[in-house]
């Protein structure tokens, strides 16, 4: 059974995380489509930022690069927004929260309205597309925006502003992105972005890490931090075991979707 464009760029995607090259005549045989077709993908996916064009296929980007937000939104695998909805049920009533800017963090924001409470929370963000996500619920809590430097390619600000102005603050819990995770900690392309992830975690009593499984297994740029720093990882699949069984050894927890229900190691959780 033939699978939808866009599904079959995800898996594209996720081929040249495993492999560096991938041809045209190996995807249209795998896919079942014409060449034709699988030059069309790859010309939409290398005009988005997201792979490098080669003759006969395509490569995967370097490690320093990635696509502005809009593009990765775009691009992002299937039913990530549940990550988000994970995320949601985890905020409490009087909760003070930091969220980062990115693709999968930003889906946070539509789902905290789905678990208000009497309390206001107060959420520190350096990111307008949380803010805007989170619709009227922005009007009921506390929400306060960062002063920085405005990045449109991720509709954030950073810089030293930033990271000095979220050191005022003290938090429950630090909601964070990465690009990459791997047993030698998490990773990201934007290095502006990695300071603000540094202090966002060094105010807050936990930080859990939002990623979509294509992003285990991967390095780049700038390490963030080791795995030990984490709370816990929500994503919307179990990592690699031997990613899995790392996290469970140095305490982390995993909070995963499988099946239509939220997996907490594959048991469901309340």
């Amino acid at each position: 059974m033939r699978i939808g464009k866009k599904e079959r760029q995800q898996r594209i995607l996720q081929e040249l995380q495993i492999h560096p090259h991938v041809r045209v005549a190996t995807l249209a045989e795998r896919f079942d489509v014409a060449t034709e077709t699988i030059r069309r993908d790859l010309d939409a996916l290398s005009e988005n930022g997201l792979i490098k064009r080669e003759f006969g296929g395509a490569s995967a980007q370097p490690m320093g690069h990635q696509p502005d937000l809009a593009q990765r939104q775009m691009t992002a695998v299937a039913g990530f927004e549940r990550i988000g909805i994970m995320a949601g049920t985890m905020i409490r009533p009087g909760d003070v929260i930091m969220i980062d800017a990115g693709s999968t963090v930003s889906q946070l924001a539509p789902y905290m309205a789905q678990n208000p409470g009497a309390l206001r929370r107060t959420v520190l963000t350096n990111c307008y597309a949380v803010v805007h996500g989170m619709g009227e619920q922005a009007v009921i809590d506390d929400v306060i925006m960062c002063p920085g430097q405005f990045d449109p390619r991720e509709n954030a600000v950073y810089g030293n502003d930033t990271v000095e102005f979220l050191r005022r603050f003290h938090a429950n819990k630090a909601f964070i992105g990465a690009s990459g995770v791997a047993w030698q900690g998490f990773s990201d392309v934007n290095r502006r972005a990695v300071a603000v992830k540094r202090a966002m975690m060094e105010r807050s009593d936990e930080t859990w890490l939002m990623v979509d499984h294509t992003k285990f297994d991967q390095r780049y740029l700038e390490n963030i931090a080791p795995l030990e720093a984490l709370t816990g990882v929500i994503t919307d699949r179990l990592p690699p075991e031997k990613l899995l069984s790392h996290l469970d050894r140095i305490g982390v927890q995993i909070v995963a979707w499988q099946d239509n229900v939220s997996a907490d190691h594959g048991a469901i959780v309340g």
